[in-house]
């Protein structure tokens, strides 16, 4: 069950957002992202996310890698989903 909240004096139900629906409003809004690696915890991989598919392997393009406070560009990559922890948008 999801918490509820009263606003307005109604109840109103948090709607959970299935992960792959964000994933895919990332990708139409061609939101800048952040990606977070599985075991890669001084590294992060910046840039917009042109592909998934079910098994969360992600296209990005314009990808930057970001460690210690240095970039090194990428280009056009394939993340693996085994190796993603996180998937944050850097626009909002």
């Amino acid at each position: 069950m999801g918490n509820i909240h009263i606003m307005s004096g109604k109840p109103q139900q948090r709607v959970m957002i299935p992960p792959i629906n964000l994933i895919f409003k990332f990708l139409q809004q061609q939101s800048l992202v952040n990606i977070f690696l599985y075991e890669q915890t001084s590294m992060t991989i910046k840039g917009k996310i042109r592909g998934f598919d079910e098994f969360m392997n992600v296209v990005v393009e314009e990808a930057v890698e970001v460690r210690n406070g240095t970039e090194v560009s990428l280009g056009r990559i394939l993340l693996k989903g085994d190796n993603i922890s996180l998937i944050s948008s850097l626009d909002d």
